[in-house]
């Protein structure tokens, strides 16, 4: 079938820019947002390692459960704070897949550091042992984070779709 208007190959591109910049500034943004920003990541990994520590200290049962609470309170706070200043909402049906993957493999990463940790560290004392697992946690978590985060935003980026280089190779 042949286009009966003749088309400026020059003007074609152009319009196709002109659409496709704004897109890849919201991806971009999308990009920035999933991240939380850095006080976001750094508040989470502190507050991670203080609760792991006070944890490796053997606390009685109520101590744990206080510290449980306090917690979940703080980093509840943390996830309310980020929430508010994100200014960036995206359909919830555009990104379950990825991020539920990557936040269960930061679970795992982290959760087997801290049981490794603790199988390596029980000659220590319960102090030593609960500074080591928790500097080691977060210290997977904190390396982990970043790649997991680019992962799971290219979902997004790429409409789901597999990328244009893995078809490529195909």
């Amino acid at each position: 079938m042949a286009v009966s208007t003749p088309m400026d190959a020059e003007q074609a591109w152009k319009d196709l820019q002109r659409i496709r910049v704004p897109q890849e500034r919201v991806y971009d943004e999308f990009e920035r947002s999933v991240s939380g920003g850095r006080g976001m990541t750094y508040g989470t990994a502190a507050l991670m390692w203080v609760f792991l520590a006070v944890v490796g200290m053997d606390l009685p049962q109520w101590g744990v459960g206080l510290l449980v609470a306090a917690y979940v309170g703080l980093l509840s706070v943390l996830i309310v704070m980020s929430s508010r200043r994100s200014r960036m909402q995206l359909h919830h049906t555009r990104c379950p897949g990825r991020m539920w993957a990557a936040f269960g493999a930061e679970a795992v990463l982290v959760s087997g550091t801290i049981v490794l940790s603790d199988h390596l560290t029980e000659p220590l004392e319960p102090i030593y042992a609960g500074l080591i697992q928790a500097t080691a946690a977060v210290a997977v978590y904190l390396l982990s984070l970043g790649p997991a985060n680019r992962w799971a935003a290219d979902s997004v980026r790429s409409g789901g779709e597999p990328a244009a280089d893995e078809e490529a190779g195909r």
